[in-house]
């Protein structure tokens, strides 16, 4: 059994996922971001939580009018350097954020796209079936729960729920004890998602920023959420800034109350990206 296989089976595995990814966020103003050059600056964005307001379902999330052609604005400014960064797959993403099809990472980095509009590479393998059926198995006999296959992950969902979340937490972290070696279990805003071991978003962003279009900038990463800490944390490790949303994770010292605050603040870098 490796060092980390170990530690996995002593302590909950989405301990040892937070825990290698702390960091101590120095306080900033997201507005003073957008005194330097932003011009130079790479953007990466979370969707759910950050640029879409929490639903009941994954399925009921809505988009807001104009979010689109905006991101597409301000890629196009800080030319081709904005990515998103999800916990859902890419092309459930694409359908939402139709007809762009936006330079980004899906399953917390276990999916890639390096072009706008390019092919969706997967770089994990796709979850065991066996592990997938024991989950589904479960989740069925706790009503309210939803479970949502992603290839490489699976999120369970208990926002309608969340009495049932210490028993399915318990049952989820008996499962993913099992592959220690290889998943973990991440907590979410009222969900746990079981994903790849190794990958992140925190190891997107790394990536991404070497694409051309991205190299030599100053990635700035906005999140809210467990996931995202490897993200917030790659992007200030980097020289840039990781900036917050309040949230079930978030509740104090966020930089951001809610993605209305994210969208008007991308409303004020697109109108300084066109001086």
């Amino acid at each position: 059994m490796t060092d980390r296989a170990a530690a996995a089976r002593k302590q909950p595995a989405e301990l040892v996922f937070a825990e290698e990814h702390a960091v101590e966020f120095p306080p900033i103003s997201a507005d003073s971001l957008l005194g330097g050059d932003v011009h130079n600056i790479a953007l990466f964005l979370d969707c759910d939580g950050t640029l879409l307001d929490i639903a009941a379902t994954p399925g009921e999330v809505r988009v807001p009018t104009g979010l689109v052609e905006l991101l597409k604005r301000i890629s196009d400014g800080l030319g081709g350097a904005l990515a998103l960064l999800t916990g859902r797959q890419l092309a459930e993403i694409d359908m939402l954020l139709t007809p762009i099809e936006f330079v980004g990472a899906g399953v917390h980095g276990a999916e890639l796209r390096v072009l706008p509009g390019g092919a969706i590479t997967r770089i994990t393998n796709t979850l065991p079936a066996i592990l997938i059926d024991e989950v589904m198995h479960h989740v069925q006999k706790l009503p309210g729960i939803i479970a949502e296959p992603k290839g490489p992950g699976i999120a369970v969902h208990y926002r309608l729920a969340p009495h049932l979340a210490p028993s399915l937490e318990a049952e989820l972290r008996a499962l993913v004890a099992r592959h220690a070696d290889d998943l973990v279990l991440c907590p979410g805003r009222q969900l746990f998602e079981i994903i790849p071991a190794g990958h992140s978003k925190g190891t997107a962003l790394d990536t991404l920023l070497k694409l051309p279009d991205f190299a030599h900038r100053k990635p700035i990463m906005i999140g809210d959420d467990v996931g995202d800490i490897p993200a917030l944390a790659a992007a200030f490790r980097l020289g840039g800034a990781g900036l917050r949303v309040a949230g079930e994770q978030f509740r104090e010292g966020a930089e951001f109350g809610s993605p209305a605050e994210v969208i008007g603040w991308l409303q004020r870098l697109e109108l300084l990206l066109r001086k």
